[in-house]
């Protein structure tokens, strides 16, 4: 048996895959610069819309074979790429490029194609920089075109059934096509927690391991492979007596993924009675269906930052009203908590950030509820459409990053502004709106006791947190090894913020990705955390957790485990909080 790559992987979802390895040629195509005669110029350009033209035939073709049934989150990924390839930022600099410069149509789309990447590769948000990958995918496509390589590397292949898919990078409309097909699982060189990769493998249901350096190197087309996702593990030409050992694990699996939708219309109240509040991160009105369906208590975050994007012009407040309308009535009546505008500088914005200089430091710069202040014009649309749509349902506001009350008190101002202006103008709203703030910069934590007396309700942001406490990038895979949710500075941070709560008797809720970890949920329960918001897909699980979990029994645990923290058995300790093993 051969042992690859332990505890370098990352593994998207918690299932095992055993299957035989597939090589799936990818990867961004690299163009030369070739010089045309002015009098080909035309030509040229004729050819580049041509290849536009056939790559949105290839995208309309993959959405024709999504199963009707699909999410249509799903299906976004491919509708976003198809308006990519209407794009005048992406679909017409070339042309220009052609004219000016006299070249190849495959190099002035290189040169577009790494303008746009330079942008987002300045992004301070992990989501918004991996958006890149669209970049690359669209160009991609468009190239193989230029190239005359017009089938996919899916489509290549003849029967991909049961195979454990080994590439550098996976397009969405690859891994759709894929999953049509019935592979096992795919493993990648790249990709981070918050790549389209990622977030595919989890809507789909396929088993992944992303960001495996060199894996299509190390291993062979058509040697047996064990993925063991939830460790970030692949097991190459394993003996008879592991197969046997992960097939029984499989088996238990498959049972357990099934069992847990009996638990969609169960209360979340621990085996000692204590009740838990489970609610849904959601970024688009596609998600509200996700959320229903596993019975989420309401939604703890919703994403904004949507609306912004791959437009020439910021919403208006009736967009803004519109879209939040649309989920809050699809919600029927459970509570929703909106944040605000979550983006920065390094974002375009041209139309209504002309005035904002390019950040040095994006990370620390002018982003969040710190651009929010600097430019009304984009706040003030944003916080009437939230007043107004509070007239049809339980709504809340969340403000991003807050760090001093300074922030924290010019919002207020403005809120309470905007309450009298929608007064006067006849509009209902709820008056008494809820609002709170996100804890995702250390010194907000270190100052909870300050925010929680000033603020309806406290939500950790453990993404931002944990990068900004332990300076390290998440995405960046040369240090993302150092991102450790159980870092001990890491769990002091979050104590002090529940603590402070209850101390005010503000609510306190976690919205990052550790909240939907079934490895943190015991000890975030054992800390005192009562409200949880994380993915869809994440909450029955965390639900079987909080049933079968003494939370009493926990709290004591957790409590020695504060007491006595040592980083190198910190992990082993969490582990054994868990209250049931399936």
């Amino acid at each position: 048996m051969t042992l690859v790559c332990t505890g370098i992987g990352i593994g998207v979802t918690s299932s095992i895959a055993i299957g035989e390895a597939c090589h799936l040629q990818s990867g961004q195509v690299e163009a030369r610069r070739r010089t045309i005669a002015r009098e080909d110029v035309p030509h040229e350009i004729a050819r580049f819309q041509q290849a536009v033209l056939d790559a949105r035939k290839d995208l309309n073709a993959v959405r024709d074979q999504i199963p009707a049934a699909t999410p249509t989150d799903i299906c976004a990924f491919i509708d976003t790429h198809l308006l990519m390839l209407e794009d005048a930022a992406l679909v017409e600099a070339p042309i220009e490029t052609i004219q000016s410069q006299c070249c190849n149509a495959e190099w002035a789309l290189q040169l577009r194609r790494n303008e746009l990447v330079k942008i987002f590769d300045a992004m301070e948000d992990p989501y918004l920089r991996t958006r890149k990958d669209d970049v690359d995918h669209v160009v991609g496509q468009i190239q193989k075109h230029l190239l005359g390589q017009q089938d996919s590397a899916v489509a290549n292949e003849k029967d991909l059934k049961g195979k454990i898919i080994l590439a550098q990078d996976l397009t969405p409309a690859d891994t759709i096509l894929m999953r049509n097909q019935g592979v096992a699982a795919f493993v990648t060189e790249f990709g981070g927690p918050v790549s389209h990769t990622a977030i595919l493998a989890r809507s789909l249901g396929i088993p992944a391991v992303i960001g495996v350096h060199r894996v299509t190197q190390y291993l062979k087309h058509g040697e047996l492979l064990i993925m063991d996702a939830e460790q970030g593990v692949v097991l190459a030409d394993p003996d008879e007596r592991t197969l046997n050992h992960y097939r029984k694990r499989l088996g238990v699996e498959q049972a357990h993924i099934k069992s847990l939708q009996s638990l969609v219309h169960e209360p979340a109240i621990s085996a000692d009675g204590v009740e838990i509040t489970l609610m849904a991160n959601i970024e688009l009105p596609e998600d509200i269906e996700a959320t229903n369906d596993v019975g989420a208590a309401g939604v703890g975050l919703y994403r904004t930052e949507f609306l912004y994007m791959n437009r020439a012009h910021p919403p208006n407040e009736e967009e803004h009203l519109a879209s939040y309308k649309q989920i809050v009535e699809g919600l029927n009546g459970i509570p929703i908590t909106i944040r605000t505008l979550d983006l920065g500088a390094d974002k375009e914005m041209d139309s209504c950030c002309h005035d904002i200089q390019p950040a040095s430091n994006p990370a620390l710069g002018l982003r969040a509820i710190r651009l929010c202040l600097k430019e009304p014009k984009l706040f003030r649309p944003q916080l009437r459409a939230i007043l107004r749509v509070s007239a049809y349902g339980l709504v809340r506001i969340m403000i991003p990053m807050l760090s001093n009350l300074q922030e924290l008190h010019a919002v207020k101002l403005i809120i309470e502004g905007l309450k009298q202006e929608l007064k006067d103008e006849g509009y209902d709203f709820n008056p008494d709106i809820p609002v709170g703030g996100m804890i995702e910069v250390p010194a907000a934590a270190l100052a909870a006791d300050s925010f929680a007396k000033q603020l309806d309700f406290l939500s950790i942001g453990t993404n931002d947190l944990i990068q900004y406490a332990l300076a390290v990038d998440r995405v960046d895979d040369e240090v993302n090894y150092l991102y450790d949710p159980l870092h001990p500075s890491i769990l002091k941070l979050i104590q002090l913020v529940i603590q402070a709560g209850h101390a005010a008797n503000t609510s306190v809720s976690m919205c990052g990705e550790m909240a939907g970890n079934p490895l943190y949920v015991p000890l975030l329960l054992g800390m005192g955390l009562r409200k949880f918001s994380m993915q869809p897909g994440a909450l029955l699980e965390a639900k079987r957790i909080v049933r079968a979990s003494n939370i009493g029994s926990l709290t004591q645990q957790v409590a020695d485990l504060m007491q006595h923290m040592d980083e190198r058995d910190i992990i082993h300790c969490v582990k054994q909080l868990y209250p049931v093993t399936h």
